[in-house]
């Protein structure tokens, strides 16, 4: 005789209501408790590559586990072994911040468990996001005629922008004959742009002999001068120009490159002008910094990452675009299993190469609704007040110099040390170490001008200036150990 199943408690997988609703009631006491208490952890965990695989079963379990059981190994196994970006002296790279509003609309969002690739199966979600992006355009002063949707980070968001780009190459039908036969292709962007150009441009076919890296002033902003005449050497050598990549907010230093230059520019050459502000453009909701961003109203996309600086849990990447159609033409492709019937619909599945779309927009709309606009614009203005307060106290210490101007919350440092260059560099290295190694903040590094400098990026929603103060003090105690003798 066939045996029946046996039940749903005994079979274990999916929780039915009771088992659901505690695990959830565990849950949230546990992100409560993580977010309450993250301070006062070290921002790395002590652990060596390999100690977190040693401690997992190499197979998955063949009978199922209750879930009290897999969230006391999340706390035993998982949770030491975080580097916690949510901490408050997490100063390192750009700071992103996991806030409640955010939180909750993640939880939400994977409830719905929503795929919005056609209007028909996401309505909400199709048309929240285009509000919500909207709404983003609007609270940094862009003017009408951006339309935007959200991808998971800016690399994808730069890549479907040059994609949109090469798409419009004047006698190249890259969709159908992809790249071959036509002329080469050449995309410019700065010295200080983000590795995310060299990966789009790797992508999309162009290659990295197409990539034009240009000379930056003593600011680290791209010289107009440089890429007018780039563009005018490879029109001669055969090549076609094809879009710029200027920054606002370079990862290195936060500079800002003279967008208006590159935009008249690109306007003159018919060239497609995309402007990573992934970092910074949400700077921009504050009034008295917008005018840095002044010329990139002129651009054909903007990119810009509510989950750095406008505290929206990973991942969350704005893309505006002037001409969307220009996109959706590079990449809409309807197979009979997914025609529908609604007519002046968006369906975002033509916007880039995915077919699946996660509903992002609700954690978004949840954090803006929750701060407010005035209350992100406060928190940006505060972390910028207290970059600007450090940045003036490392040119008050002659130990130390500044080695970038600092725009906005993000400060460049180094460790003046005898013995030429290289043990500069060396010294500063160790220093970056020595902090780091102390347990409560995080900081990351750069090469700026071939020398080791080091970056304290003050982004977290939790950073005060009880934290950035914490942070000096190890920096000067490590300083002073240095400084000793036999210390190197």
């Amino acid at each position: 005789m066939k045996s029946s199943p046996p039940p749903a408690a005994e079979a274990g997988g999916d929780l039915d209501e009771a088992r659901l609703r505690a695990a959830l009631r565990r849950s949230a006491e546990l992100i409560a408790d993580y977010l309450r208490d993250v301070g006062e952890l070290p921002v790395m965990p002590a652990v060596a590559p390999g100690e977190i695989a040693a401690r997992l079963p190499a197979e998955a379990p063949r009978r199922a586990e209750s879930m009290d059981v897999i969230l006391d190994d999340f706390e035993r196994l998982i949770l030491p072994a975080v580097t916690h970006w949510n901490h408050p002296g997490f100063l390192a790279y750009f700071a992103i911040s996991g806030s409640g509003p955010g939180i909750v609309g993640e939880a939400l969002t994977a409830a719905l468990n929503v795929n919005a690739m056609l209007w028909r199966t996401g309505p909400a979600a199709t048309e929240l996001e285009e509000r919500v992006c909207d709404w983003l355009r609007r609270m940094v002063g862009l003017p009408e005629g951006f339309a935007g949707h959200i991808n998971d980070t800016a690399s994808m968001s730069t890549l479907v922008a040059l994609a949109a780009a090469r798409h419009g190459v004047p006698g190249l039908d890259a969709r159908q004959r992809g790249l071959a036969g036509g002329p080469p292709l050449a995309v410019y962007c700065s010295e200080e742009a983000h590795s995310s150009v060299d990966k789009a441009v790797l992508t999309l076919g162009i290659g990295l002999d197409g990539l034009r890296r240009l000379p930056v002033d003593e600011a680290f902003r791209l010289r107009p001068e440089a890429l007018e005449r780039a563009v005018t050497a490879d029109r001669r050598e055969g090549r076609q120009p094809m879009a710029v990549v200027a920054t606002a907010g370079t990862t290195s230093t936060t500079s800002v490159d003279p967008l208006e230059a590159v935009a008249a520019i690109c306007r003159r050459e018919g060239l497609w002008l995309h402007v990573d502000a992934a970092y910074a453009g949400p700077a921009a909701v504050c009034d008295e910094l917008r005018p840095r961003f002044a010329g990139w109203e002129r651009a054909d996309s903007i990119v810009l990452n509510p989950h750095k600086w406008l505290f929206t849990p990973l991942d969350c990447s704005v893309l505006l675009l002037r001409r969307p159609e220009r996109l959706k033409r590079a990449f809409s492709l309807v197979p009979d299993y997914l025609e529908s019937p609604e007519v002046g619909v968006t369906n975002l599945m033509d916007f880039g190469p995915q077919l699946g779309r996660r509903f992002r927009a609700l954690k978004l709309w949840m954090v803006i609704r929750a701060f407010g606009v005035d209350g992100l614009a406060a928190r940006i203005r505060l972390h910028c007040e207290m970059a600007r307060e450090l940045a003036s106290r490392i040119e008050a210490d002659p130990r130390f110099e500044l080695s970038a101007p600092a725009p906005f919350s993000l400060v460049c440092f180094r460790l003046r040390a005898a013995g030429g260059p290289e043990a500069e560099d060396r010294a500063n290295q160790e220093l970056l170490e020595r902090v780091n190694s102390a347990g409560p903040v995080l900081l990351s590094h750069t090469r700026l001008r071939g020398r080791y400098v080091l970056r304290l990026a003050i982004g977290n929603l939790r950073t005060t200036r009880a934290t950035v103060a914490r942070a000096w003090e190890l920096v000067e105690a490590a300083a002073a150990d240095l400084e000793a003798p036999g210390a190197r």
